[in-house]
């Protein structure tokens, strides 16, 4: 007799833990985990300046984890977390019109600029993702300075020969982050 109720207990928690990690493995579940908060501003962004609207969630997963108000140590600014200068610099070339460092704490503004220097860096780099993610990171000159002096060549392969922690680390996760948006959201 006891061990049958043994038997039947043990078959329950496997019952149980199948369906825990077919739960966890849901789409609706792994959402839950990889949000893309902010949506509309992203897609409309990322349509407009033609870049994959998951690179834009994925990126603004690593650096900001969706909060509008976050702030780097270095004065990085808001969910794409851009640097005031950058943001001046960009706002320039997209005709903004009296643009303020604080604007980028608006996420419309935010994504905005995000999305078209991410579309800068994308025609500055021929769409080489590894690159563009990189220059986000560890500025587009200390890029460019790698590959003419040959320190990375741009391939994923080789990442680990880029000589900044920061910045190996920020494609790293970038990278994994947009593998798994692509796999939990469909292109919309």
């Amino acid at each position: 007799m006891g061990i049958v109720i043994f038997k039947k207990r043990a078959l329950i928690w496997i019952v149980l833990f199948i369906l825990l990690i077919i739960f966890l493995n849901s789409k609706y579940f792994l959402r839950i985990i990889y949000p893309i908060h902010f949506k509309e501003e992203i897609y409309t962004y990322a349509e407009m300046y033609q870049v994959d609207p998951l690179l834009v969630a994925s990126l603004i997963k690593v650096e900001s984890k969706f909060n509008e108000r976050a702030k780097s140590k270095k004065g990085a600014i808001g969910l794409m977390q851009i640097m005031p200068t950058t943001g001046d610099w960009a706002a320039e070339q997209m005709g903004i019109i009296d643009f303020e460092p604080e604007m980028l704490y608006d996420p419309k503004v935010n994504i905005q600029v995000g999305t078209w220097y991410l579309s800068n860096l994308h025609n500055e780099f021929s769409g080489n993702l590894n690159l563009v993610i990189a220059a986000y990171n560890g500025g587009r000159g200390r890029v460019k300075q790698w590959l003419d002096y040959g320190v990375w060549d741009g391939r994923e392969e080789s990442i680990s020969n880029i000589p900044y922690n920061e910045t190996r680390n920020f494609v790293e996760k970038v990278l994994y982050n947009y593998r798994r948006y692509e796999n939990i959201y469909d292109k919309q």
